[in-house]
C-alpha cells in the first residue's frame, strides 16, 4: 500500500498555493511572502501560513534567506506536487497554470499532442533559477558534432514546437546562441556573481522582423486557409517575431519560403510574400525552402 499524499486533506484552495509555493521557488529561485499576497490577494497573515505549512510538509526543501528575506530551494529539493512538462512550460510562457491539478473533469474529451523531446524537469528548473537570477551556469552539452563543457549565461526561453530552447550567451565562442534544453546533460552554478551578458545586448533577440504570409499560390482552393488564419481584408497576415526565432517560426508553421512558391502547396499552406524581411536572420536553413 503506497504511502499517503502529504497534500491529502488539504483544501483545494491552499493546495493551489502550495503548489505555487513551491513551483516558485523551485523555478525562480525564491518565494517570499508578498510573492503568495500578490499572486492570491490575501492577506499577510494568511500567506505567512501558508508559507508556514509548505515548511511543516517538506521541512526539508527550502530555507531561509535571511539577507533577502525570501526562502529559496535546498540542495535536497525534493517537490510534494506531481508536474507534468507541458504544464510547467505553459506556466512559463504564458503566466498560468500554477494551481494544482483541480479533482473535476469537464466531461469534454480532448486531447492534445505532445512534444516527442521533453526537458529533464530537473534541468529546466535550474535553467529557469539561473535565468531569473541572472547567473552564469556550466553545462555539459551535446551537441551535433561533440559533446562540450561550456559556460551560459541564459536570458530566455523558447519553443519551436518541438523542442525548447535557452537563449544564451555562450563564453565558449563569445556569441549568443539557442542551447537545446534536452541536449544539457548536467549543469551546476558557475559562481556567485550576476551576468553582465544580457539581452538587450543581443541584437537577433532584441530585434524584430514583420512576416507577411499568404495563402500558398499554387493551391487548387485558397478558401479552407483563410478561415484557418486571421488573415486582413487583403489576405495577408501580419506576424511579428524575435529575428532570432523567425527560422523556428517558419518551419514550425509550415510557411514555403521559396522565391517563386515552389514548395508544395499539399505540404505548405501559407508562403512568405516578403522574403526581404529574412535578411540578417539567423537560422534561415531551418526556413522551408528559403536559399540565399
Amino acid at each position: 500500500m503506497s504511502n499517503p499524499s502529504p497534500i491529502e486533506g488539504i483544501p483545494q484552495k491552499q493546495r493551489d498555493r502550495l503548489a505555487f509555493i513551491e513551483q516558485q521557488a523551485w523555478f525562480c529561485g525564491a518565494v517570499s511572502r508578498r510573492d503568495v499576497v500578490s499572486r492570491f490577494d490575501i492577506q499577510t497573515a494568511a500567506a505567512t501560513r501558508d508559507l508556514s505549512l509548505y515548511r511543516e510538509l517538506a521541512p526539508e526543501n527550502l530555507f531561509l534567506d535571511h539577507r533577502e528575506k525570501v526562502y529559496r530551494p535546498s540542495e535536497g529539493f525534493n517537490p510534494i506536487f506531481t508536474y507534468s512538462v507541458s504544464r510547467i512550460t505553459t506556466w512559463l510562457s504564458q503566466g498560468f497554470g500554477d494551481e494544482e491539478h483541480l479533482s473535476w473533469s469537464t466531461g469534454i474529451p480532448c486531447t492534445v499532442s505532445e512534444s516527442l523531446a521533453q526537458p529533464k524537469i530537473g534541468i529546466l528548473a535550474a535553467v529557469c533559477r539561473a535565468i531569473r537570477q541572472q547567473r552564469a551556469i556550466e553545462i555539459t552539452y551535446e551537441s551535433l558534432t561533440r559533446c562540450s563543457t561550456r559556460v551560459i549565461a541564459p536570458f530566455g526561453l523558447h519553443s519551436d514546437g518541438r523542442r525548447w530552447h535557452a537563449r544564451a550567451y555562450d563564453r565558449e565562442s563569445s556569441e549568443f546562441r539557442d542551447f537545446v534544453i534536452t541536449r544539457v546533460g548536467s549543469i551546476k552554478d558557475a559562481g556567485q556573481a550576476r551576468v553582465t551578458e544580457c539581452a538587450n545586448e543581443d541584437d537577433d533577440w532584441s530585434r524584430r522582423v514583420v512576416l507577411e504570409l499568404v495563402p500558398h499560390p499554387e493551391l487548387e482552393r485558397k478558401e479552407p486557409v483563410l478561415c484557418d488564419y486571421p488573415f486582413n481584408k487583403d489576405g495577408v497576415m501580419l506576424v511579428k517575431v524575435r529575428a532570432a526565432v523567425a527560422g523556428y517560426a517558419l518551419r514550425q508553421w509550415g510557411v514555403d519560403c521559396s522565391l517563386d512558391h515552389s514548395g508544395s502547396a499539399r505540404e505548405y499552406q501559407l508562403w512568405l510574400r516578403n522574403r526581404e524581411a529574412l535578411y540578417g536572420v539567423p537560422n534561415l536553413v531551418l526556413a522551408p525552402g528559403y536559399a540565399p
